[in-house]
């Protein structure tokens, strides 16, 4: 990342904030673990992400047992995992992520790599990002990620589309042995249209936080990480199929806000232009073109 600024003086540890997620009282800000093995380069981010209000590194590792130690010791939202620091950076990310849920992941491999790439979409990463990035896309991947969303390069959006248009064409196995409730079924069906959870509430009748439930269950139930894992599975195994999803209540329907919240959100299950991904570069970088 020949853009970015260095300065190799550092510390281990805490980095530029305490983790407690407070920024003086004007806001919250994305707490964020760097570990990467060189110092060059995780000084370059904290320079850039100290051009960012509301992005601060609260922790820093250069081995992989530092950065497991690091995301047990410091509150963080998202750690930036360079992928060299395992010689099986995706067992690494994964076990890192079965020990601590509630962190996402953004892996930075030392260049374009497909097989890399997808195992760790597969495997769970919440982002994948070249050592080449430009800082601006690395910050507003940081955002992305931090506030739910995957991010993925054109590249590997593309590489994702294509590994699920040859699954999807391989003979169709049998139906999952794990069934969804009705419930579980009718928010699924709204994931793969694309709604997120505010809307979902709105359709079904109940609240952001018991969709958010209902999903993390789903989630267990089918071994997926994320919505996009989700909608792609459900769209290949047939899940919801047939599933009609309610149209918003009269109420809703008459308030701006509410339809403001639901523009865009009907149409065929499919993957979609409307399946929340970030692809930098795109003109609307949260959806898959």
């Amino acid at each position: 990342m020949a853009s970015i600024p260095v300065n190799t003086g550092e510390n281990f540890g805490p980095g530029q904030d305490n983790g407690s997620g407070n920024d003086n009282g004007n806001g919250r800000f994305v707490r964020v673990i760097v570990a990467d093995e060189q110092a060059i380069f995780r000084a370059g981010l904290r320079k850039i992400f100290a051009l960012e209000d509301d992005i601060r590194v609260v922790g820093q590792a250069e081995t992989l047992a530092q950065a497991q130690s690091a995301v047990k010791k410091f509150s963080s939202d998202v750690v930036i995992f360079e992928a060299a620091l395992a010689p099986n950076p995706v067992e690494a990310v994964a076990d890192l992520l079965r020990q601590n849920p509630g962190v996402r992941f953004v892996v930075v491999t030392p260049g374009a790599d497909e097989e890399l790439t997808l195992d760790l979409f597969r495997r769970g990463a919440h982002g994948i990002v070249s050592r080449e990035v430009e800082p601006e896309l690395l910050v507003e991947c940081l955002r992305k990620v931090a506030a739910g969303e995957t991010w993925l390069d054109s590249q590997a959006t593309r590489w994702v589309m294509e590994a699920y248009r040859n699954q999807n064409a391989r003979p169709t196995g049998a139906k999952p042995k794990v069934q969804l409730t009705p419930k579980e079924t009718l928010i699924v069906s709204c994931v793969t249209q694309g709604m997120k959870n505010k809307e979902i509430a709105l359709r079904v009748g109940t609240t952001e936080q018991v969709v958010k439930n209902y999903l993390r269950k789903v989630y267990d139930k089918l071994g997926v990480a994320d919505r996009l894992e989700l909608a792609l599975y459900c769209l290949n195994h047939h899940v919801v199929d047939n599933t009609k999803v309610p149209p918003l209540p009269v109420s809703a329907a008459n308030n701006p806000a509410a339809m403001a919240a639901a523009a865009g959100a009907s149409g065929p299950s499919a993957v979609s232009t409307s399946i929340p991904v970030s692809v930098p570069g795109a003109d609307n970088p949260d959806k898959v073109s």
